[in-house]
């Protein structure tokens, strides 16, 4: 099965475009950078909605919908917004069809044009706060904290599934405050809880940071966003918080009555992650084998294979097994097909990225042992049927713990501190990672890093250290070290 996936040190886009499409995560879809999301990606994308969805739950937020399609008049009202996107939207400009007169299919009906056009979303700030207007109009109204798992559309040139395509899925949080410091402390508890669901379930090691103004996001005061690196030495932005001040609120003309009798615009915040985080779990994770998933997104944790085929001594055994599983909150599958070899299936279920695989027949029986495969490492160990739920759940828990020390291990080897321009290329072609280098503070400094070395400033690390330094372009001085990467 192996050979089927084109290794990672000899065409890594090759390799990842592989493991999407073998490992059944994912296909191309009729439409220029759309995906369809096959059965077993999107249920590792549920699992990883059902546990934020838990956490945002946990911290106040309830979710709604909003509308797919804009008019086109609201992206005008928040001036940065529309520069930033304005190139990247779909329009919705006729609402029929009709039969071509010529005889060729359908065509646009020229009667049916809009009276305004619609955008579809690539985001839902305008939509929303236009919303808002009516549902806030006193401080007994603040904060609102509400979320929404949806659907959004970004034109893209350049596309490659989950990581960057035109149609994709997220949440989008909007939040709205009486006062600044509420939002500031929303926009870094929302901060904390991506980092955490990042660390704790995908197993995937992140820095928190602030961006920089030409990173930020457009119309945010601040953009705030955790940082991951991927095993191609790029990083990956996973996740975002902005603190929006009152931009919004502004441009959509939002206020509330205060305890002061006063009338005063809103404070607000938004925050996204995205099927992005299927890409990055593959790029973190995975190997030459294929797929390699943490315990907590696996969508099925155990398999069981018979060997050779299923037979009733077997099937007995391992029904006892799935019952000790599943009373530990234990996904598990048995396989019963008897068409396939035990030998095409372990390919399989290792390409797939199953983390515990469990084989049993008749000779293991006997001696009241099974074998035991983990994904992570490869490794087979014999275990002891008594108490094998607990010995599995052990198991489960090593690779979770296992994948997240491989990962952090090999984020903090890949973290290089350098001091001139020159260590800064050689660093960058020969070991990537992460540069940590001192930078003058000026976007045109910045923007001729990227044009000379196409790096940009991942982030400004939260409470990162103050040092005297110079920066590692113009010699400039400088306060602190920033984050720079070749991203995706």
């Amino acid at each position: 099965m192996s050979k089927e996936i084109t290794p990672r040190n000899q065409d890594y886009s090759a390799w990842y475009n592989d493991i999407v499409k073998k490992a059944h995560l994912a296909e191309n879809s009729p439409v220029r950078g759309c995906m369809v999301i096959k059965p077993h990606g999107f249920a590792v994308w549920e699992l990883m909605r059902d546990a934020l969805d838990a956490m945002f739950k946990k911290t106040g937020h309830v979710n709604a919908y909003f509308p797919l399609l804009i008019p086109k008049s609201f992206l005008s009202k928040e001036a940065q917004h529309v520069d930033g996107f304005a190139k990247e939207c779909a329009v919705v400009t006729h609402h029929r069809l009709m039969n071509d007169p010529n005889g060729g299919g359908v065509v646009v009906d020229p009667a049916a044009r809009l009276e305004e056009e619609l955008i579809i979303r690539p985001t839902s700030e305008t939509i929303i706060w236009d919303t808002y207007r009516d549902w806030i109009q006193s401080y007994r109204d603040l904060p609102l904290l509400i979320n929404q798992w949806a659907n959004v559309m970004r034109w893209e040139m350049r596309t490659r599934p989950f990581l960057r395509t035109a149609e994709f899925l997220w949440q989008e949080g909007h939040t709205a405050h009486a006062t600044q410091q509420e939002a500031v402390e929303e926009t870094l508890r929302m901060l904390d809880v991506y980092a955490d669901f990042a660390e704790n379930f995908m197993a995937m090691p992140v820095i928190k940071g602030v961006k920089t103004a030409n990173e930020r996001f457009a119309g945010a005061e601040d953009t705030y966003c955790i940082e991951a690196l991927m095993q191609d030495g790029k990083a990956l932005q996973a996740g975002t918080s902005h603190f929006l001040g009152q931009n919004f609120a502004k441009a959509f003309d939002v206020t509330f009555l205060s305890k002061e009798n006063q009338r005063e615009h809103v404070w607000a915040t938004s925050w996204g992650v995205s099927t992005r985080l299927v890409g990055g779990l593959i790029m973190t994770h995975s190997d030459d084998e294929g797929l390699v998933l943490p315990p907590k997104l696996a969508p099925i944790q155990v398999v069981i294979v018979p060997i050779p085929t299923p037979q009733p001594e077997i099937n007995d055994v391992a029904e006892k097994i799935m019952r000790e599983l599943r009373d530990l909150n234990i996904t598990v599958k048995y396989d019963t097909d008897d068409t396939k070899r035990a030998g095409f299936k372990f390919a399989e279920y290792e390409l797939r990225g199953m983390p515990v695989r469990i084989a049993i027949g008749k000779r293991d029986i006997e001696n009241n042992v099974a074998e035991v495969a983990r994904r992570d490492t490869r490794e087979k160990t014999t275990i002891s049927l008594d108490g094998i739920g607990n010995s599995i759940k052990q198991l489960l828990d090593d690779i979770q713990q296992n994948l997240y020390n491989r990962a952090k291990q090999y984020r903090d080897e890949h973290i290089t501190r350098v001091d001139s321009f020159d260590e800064f290329i050689d660093v960058l072609e020969n070991k990537t990672g992460f540069i940590s280098a001192h930078w003058d503070g000026t976007a045109e400094t910045e923007e001729t890093i990227k044009e000379k070395t196409k790096a940009t400033i991942r982030c400004i690390p939260l409470n990162n250290p103050q040092e005297d330094g110079v920066c590692v372009l113009t010699g400039k001085p400088s306060k602190q070290r920033v984050l720079f990467a070749k991203a995706y």
